[in-house]
């Protein structure tokens, strides 16, 4: 099957079933512009879908395949250079489909939409071909409801972007360093975060400031140096009065007496440890007993059966639902408290726990041994020094109690310069954090002021589009003559239609096509004046089913119809229209080029169309 659409206006007439949704739906397939709503003929009757595409000054042959296995590759062929190239990837490939249409379309492909209210901190959704393509088509599901998402909130900074993008009001280079600036939000904000904790640990810790850790160091560093100077002066005045054997227990005395300062500082350490695994523990322990609180009241509320829906008020009691399946939802039945409660986090607060234990036993353990080692140590510097005082008698005694003395003050001065010399690394981390945070916010103030500046030189051009898409906004509605639009204007912030005064997404506008007549109106507008100006905006628009929605409407249908013709006539070959629809007016229909399809001819011509009412139709988004 081949369709060709050569005029600059072509419709696809047809009655409803007869597959001119699967077309265009096949045509986004085949472009891979989003997620296609395949009808079930294409995905049973059809192989390849192949699209023959004009890009800039370039022309391709996009092939891809709707088999599952195969529908992840699609097969291009440059048609001016008559050449195939390198199959590309639908998906996270390389190469990318996406990258490379994007590239053809003069866009890269790591276009990031960022917002740019509430101080966000996320560099935006990516921008791909498909956030384009819902400029050049617009579905059957959505002509009567939506612009481009524009109901969806979350989509709202990336719809902007595009729309931005299409009309050149802002470029790549401003959206990366917009995104960049919402990145160095969240780093500013986790720099300052990191700031605070370690601050409050310093301010917890009693630790005094920088300055007086840093003089409170170079004390215990001189302390240090004083009590090893009277150990060398201790040991020259004992040498001369103390035989060998003496000297040998004055050595083990003098290693005794290090090994117990040591240890004893082992001991604080190991203390100090086993509190804060302790104190670990009681917080696990407290997020283990939430997760039990929250499924033993999972278990109690999995009981409660509703009787009515809590939104329509109907019974629910003779509705016929299966075991499996909730009596309101009609899904099936949520996991058990009993696989629930072997969940995943409770069993990684288990493991937590459990080595916890380990640590705080092995700390245990640790702790006892150098306690013990303490003890062993206190009693061999007690013996030696017996021995040492029974040796030298008054002599050596008094020069020993100078010695420990000494070495006391050395161990103590050495476990106080340990102390302060953490405690410097502390206050040291905190001026690497702000400088840090500081050189963040220079680079962050740089991109604001160079985005200021380049969105300054593009708001002459930005005012001016806006202006003119308004203004030929205003005329097309006035054209139309849709029945409910009082007054018609252009929001210039969110780039949508203004109805009786409010944007289009806050506006419900009911009977007559009203909503249909005023998407026409909007997106022939932006096609007109993308036209006029220098743009990147796709010369191709797509319709899917405006006659749906108008019903009776035949001046409204006849209306839009010469506002499609008039935005071809304006210049001949420079944009084109490709319309589907069920009935159109008798009026125009010399105008344009028709492709007229039935039961008897349907879209699929290889398969025999079973008839009217046969067939599922492509959905629509509501239902």
């Amino acid at each position: 099957m081949r369709y060709e659409f050569a005029a600059d206006l072509t419709v696809l007439e047809g009655p409803t079933g007869a597959g001119k949704t699967t077309l265009l739906e096949l045509i986004k397939y085949g472009l891979a512009a989003g997620d296609a709503r395949l009808a079930a003929v294409a995905t049973e009757a059809v192989n390849d879908v192949a699209i023959d595409v004009s890009l800039g000054d370039e022309r391709f042959l996009i092939t891809r395949s709707l088999d599952a296995k195969k529908s992840k590759n699609v097969r291009i062929v440059d048609l001016r250079a008559g050449e195939r190239l390198p199959d590309h990837s639908v998906g996270e490939g390389e190469p990318n489909f996406n990258g490379f249409l994007m590239e053809r379309l003069g866009l890269p492909d790591d276009i990031r939409a960022a917002a740019q209210k509430n101080r966000s901190s996320r560099p935006g959704n990516r921008v791909t071909f498909g956030d384009i393509f819902k400029y050049a088509y617009i579905p059957q599901y959505a002509i009567n409801r939506d612009i481009a998402d524009s109901r969806d909130g979350y989509y709202d900074p990336k719809r902007k972007a595009v729309f931005e993008l299409l009309f050149k009001l802002t470029d790549p280079e401003i959206l990366a360093m917009q995104s960049s600036v919402n990145v160095l939000n969240g780093k500013i904000d986790a720099e300052a975060a990191n700031l605070e904790a370690v601050l409050a640990f310093l301010r917890d810790s009693n630790t005094s400031s920088r300055e007086e850790v840093q003089q409170a160091l170079e004390e215990a560093v001189a302390e240090q140096e004083s009590a090893r100077e009277e150990l060398t002066s201790l040991r020259e005045e004992l040498d001369p009065v103390i035989d060998r054997q003496t000297q040998v227990y004055r050595d083990l005395l003098t290693d005794a007496e290090r090994t117990l300062a040591e240890a004893r500082a082992a001991v604080q350490d190991l203390a100090r440890e086993r509190e804060e695994i302790s104190l670990e523990q009681r917080r696990v322990k407290a997020d283990r007993a939430r997760l039990e609180r929250m499924r033993d009241a999972g278990a109690r509320l999995a009981s409660i059966e509703f009787s009515v829906c809590p939104r329509c008020m109907q019974s629910l009691k003779d509705r016929p639902v299966t075991g499996d399946q909730c009596r309101l939802c009609l899904q099936p039945d949520p996991v058990s408290p009993e696989q629930a409660a072997d969940s995943y986090e409770l069993r990684q607060l288990e493991l937590q726990l459990d080595e916890m234990d380990a640590q705080l036993g092995a700390t245990e353990q640790q702790l006892e041994k150098a306690q013990q080692a303490v003890a062993d140590r206190d009693s061999l510097v007690r013996n030696l020094t017996a021995i040492l005082e029974e040796r030298t008698s008054q002599r050596v005694t008094p020069r020993l109690q100078a010695f420990s003395d000494a070495s006391d003050r050395m161990a103590t001065a050495r476990t106080r310069q340990e102390n302060f010399e953490a405690a410097l690394h502390q206050w040291d981390r905190v001026a690497d954090i702000e400088r840090e945070v500081e050189s963040l916010r220079s680079e962050q103030e740089r991109l604001k002021s160079t985005l200021s500046i380049r969105k300054t030189a593009l708001a002459a051009h930005k005012t001016s589009v806006l202006a003119r898409i308004e203004e030929e906004f205003r005329t097309t509605v006035n054209d139309l003559q849709i029945a409910t639009v009082e007054s018609a204007g252009f929001d210039k912030e969110n780039y949508l239609p203004l109805i009786n005064g409010k944007v289009f997404t806050k506006t419900l506008m009911s009977g007559g096509g009203s909503m249909t007549a005023t998407q026409i109106a909007y997106w022939t507008s932006l096609m007109t004046v993308a036209r006029e100006t220098d743009t990147r905006y796709p010369s191709l628009l797509v319709i899917d089913g405006p006659r749906l929605a108008l019903n009776t409407a035949n001046e409204t249908c006849a209306a839009i119809y010469k506002r499609l013709i008039k935005g071809v006539n304006e210049a001949p070959g420079a944009v084109q229209i490709i319309v589907s629809d069920n009935e159109l007016p008798d009026t125009y229909q010399g105008d344009f080029v028709r492709i007229k399809f039935d039961y008897a001819h349907p879209t699929v011509s290889t398969i025999r169309h079973p008839g009217e009412g046969r067939v599922d139709v492509i959905a629509s988004a509501d239902e």
